[in-house]
């Protein structure tokens, strides 16, 4: 296996491929754009162009892409060549300034809830340079030049998951940075960073038993399935020793996103089999977006060299667990330290106890928001379901930081808990440190000891959503924190006075937000709900937290979205939504009545000629009778309520069906069979 340090970002146009590439004075200007987010110098455009593209073309590209991501929340990219005709029979290569900065895909095809009319199909890509360039190798080798991109309509609109991103990390900084500096932190120019790092769910499944099954072909989710005997009830899969061919792929993805500068950093068998999880560590938001967006697309990619397909749908199978998308996030100060770590005496941390308060005022006035930033069709099935977060939103801080925040609220904090050592017992093995927190795997919004870890991000999701979110309503709880303590600091208080008076009116109206017990448990949803949190159940009823007063008030504050472009996500969302659950109802009603119907008349009469089964052909053909019946109301069924309702009566049909016809007879791969590769 190659050197992890040789190769290691050798496809990416990087600090160090600008640095041989560039003269000192325009990689000096463009640094500085990466680093301060200073405007970009249009001067060195057109140089940096050219030694884009001639790094590019040593690494056998011949074309380029601006490489953004609309609100489909995947990818998208047109290629151009790096031709152009010299009128004399051959061509030149060439690659300019503009064509580097600036794009114009057709904007026309591609969702904008109600912001673009089909016919204003003007849209326009614009570089981002804090997102470094790379090289992508499709299956036959060919190479091109990926540059990532903002995506505006004609009028500067947003159609894109990164322009709100990098808004919301702006305003987040210049917040953060005002905080500092109550704090006797100045870094002049220095800008603070939000940071990311994004554990990624997946399942491989055999690409044969994968192509036989339409449902997975069509929807991303088996919409018919008996549970297999055994699953994940023993445990034994999670961190168990990884099968020899699925090492194999793990082996090479960690190289293909190793040379594409992804800190790829641990590997391991997931709870569910066939289910598996690959986590990074953590960078600059943005790019940890980026390269989020990338490690979903080789994963799959790599998947079919290995004679795999791999599923990011965050329900495939149902009765086992999903897939999530755990969104650790945390800040870097303009010191370049992260300020979401709390030290031996957390009590005594001041800035650290401010940031966890406003992170309880954020979360606590705006959990709808974060719940809508998670809501898609997939992620329903399974949000509550006793293997991810649920659908309320709270926060877990753990005993230590629990008992901080309880003394703050009383008037002043003294003491934090130690959390000492676990003894094992045997003297030949060494104390093991304990945290000051526990992990809470229940828990959508927990403290993980010196970042906050949110769980109910989907697996296939964009992470941007999510984070557009959190960086905004942080820098409003830091915003408010910060004009409170400006203006008792002006009228004379005594500046820690004035902290624990604001900290202490911060946890006495937001404290509701906080649980560190059970949030699979029943008692946990009646007792949240008593207090006053939002339980939203469903897409629909989350979605509608980006219509309201609030929602609109807090983007457009901080332009982070103008309220048409908020509308435009509710829009695009909700239209997302229910025509994923029509293609999910037409897949099921056509693998009823093409499949598994006639599997099942088969079955009957085989059994019907025979006496000793004769039971067993009246219980198939009363359970045909319910499924035929089920997909007549199916096909009668009008909007994503009932559609949902009327497929879930045909699956109960169809899998009690599979459940007694002969598998040689079943017309599709068992869970059995894809489950355990």
């Amino acid at each position: 296996m190659a050197d992890p340090k040789e190769i290691f970002g050798e496809n990416v146009f990087g600090l160090k491929a600008m640095q041989a590439h560039l003269s000192d004075a325009t990689f000096k200007s463009l640094k500085e754009t990466i680093d301060s987010g200073k405007q970009l110098d249009a001067g060195i455009a057109d140089e940096v162009a050219e030694a884009m593209k001639e790094w590019a073309m040593e690494k056998g590209a011949t074309h380029y892409t601006h490489w953004f991501q609309p609100l489909t929340g995947a990818t998208a990219e047109k290629h151009d060549s790096f031709i152009f005709p010299d009128f004399k029979g051959g061509i030149v290569t060439t690659f300019s300034g503009d064509e580097l900065i600036q794009g114009e895909p057709d904007a026309s095809s591609f969702p904008s809830g109600g912001l673009r009319a089909t016919f204003e199909a003007r849209g326009y890509t614009g570089w981002d340079p804090t997102s470094p360039a790379f090289i992508k190798y499709d299956a036959s080798d060919a190479a091109t030049l990926c540059i990532p991109t903002v995506f505006c309509g004609y009028h500067g609109e947003a159609l894109d998951k990164k322009t709100p991103l990098l808004r919301s990390m702006k305003v987040l900084s210049e917040q953060t940075v005002r905080l500092g500096k109550l704090f006797g932190i100045d870094c002049g120019d220095a800008m603070a960073q939000a940071t990311l790092g994004s554990e990624q769910e997946y399942f491989l499944l055999d690409e044969e038993l994968y192509a036989a099954r339409p449902d997975l072909l069509q929807t991303g989710r088996t919409l018919f399935g008996k549970p297999a005997s055994k699953h994940q009830q023993l445990d034994d899969h999670y961190f168990g020793a990884i099968k020899p061919r699925v090492a194999a792929y793990m082996a090479d993805l960690d190289r293909e996103l190793w040379k594409l500068g992804v800190p790829a950093k641990t590997r391991h068998n997931e709870v569910c089999p066939a289910q598996f999880e690959l986590a990074p560590v953590f960078e600059t938001l943005n790019v940890s977006v980026d390269h989020n967006m990338i490690t979903m697309e080789v994963m799959k990619t790599l998947a079919e060299k290995h004679g795999f397909t791999c599923l990011l749908h965050e329900k495939p199978f149902a009765g086992v667990n999903g897939s999530g998308k755990h969104n650790n996030w945390s800040i870097m100060g303009p010191d370049g330290k992260n300020w979401l770590k709390p030290g031996d005496t957390p009590h005594a941390n001041a800035k650290f106890m401010t940031i966890i308060c406003a992170l309880m005022k954020a979360v606590d006035t705006h959990a709808d928001l974060l719940r809508a930033s998670v809501a898609t069709a997939g992620n329903d099935h399974r949000l509550g379901a006793n293997e991810a977060p649920p659908a309320v939103v709270s926060i877990f801080l753990g005993d230590c930081l629990t008992d901080v925040i309880e003394q703050i609220e009383a008037g002043g904090a003294s003491s934090s808990k130690d959390g000492g050592h676990i003894e094992l017992g045997v003297d030949l093995l060494p104390k093991l440190p304990r945290g000051n927190t526990d992990r809470n795997r229940t828990s959508p919004f927990a403290f993980t000891g010196n970042r906050f870890e949110f769980r109910a991000v989907g697996s296939n999701q964009s992470a941007a959503g999510a984070n557009v979110v959190l960086n905004t309503i942080v820098a409003e709880a830091f915003d408010y924190i910060c004009t409170k303590l400006e203006a008792a600091v002006a009228a004379g208080a005594e500046f820690n006075a004035a902290l624990q008076e604001v900290l202490a009116e911060i946890i006495k109206e937001h404290k509701r937000i906080l649980f560190n017990g059970d949030g699979y448990t029943d008692e946990w949803i009646e007792e949240a709900v008593g207090r006053g949190m939002p339980n939203l159940i469903d897409t629909p009823a989350a979605l509608e937290a980006l219509t309201t007063d609030k929602a609109k008030a807090l983007f457009a504050k901080y332009g982070v979205l103008s309220n048409e472009e908020l509308e435009s996500r509710y829009n695009t969302y909700t239209e997302a939504y229910e025509t994923i659950i029509a293609i999910e109802a037409g897949t099921c009603a056509d693998i009823a009545k093409t499949m598994i119907i006639p599997a099942a008349v088969t079955a009957i009469t085989e059994y019907s000629a025979v006496a000793a089964v004769a039971g067993i052909a009246a219980e198939m053909s009363s359970l045909l009778e319910k499924l035929v019946a089920g997909v007549a109301v199916l096909d009668a069924a009008e909007g994503a309520e009932a559609q949902i309702a009327a497929m879930n009566e045909v699956r109960a049909a169809a899998d009690a069906l599979e459940a007694i016809v002969p598998a040689d007879l079943w017309p599709m791969p068992s869970y059995a069979d894809m489950l355990f590769i």
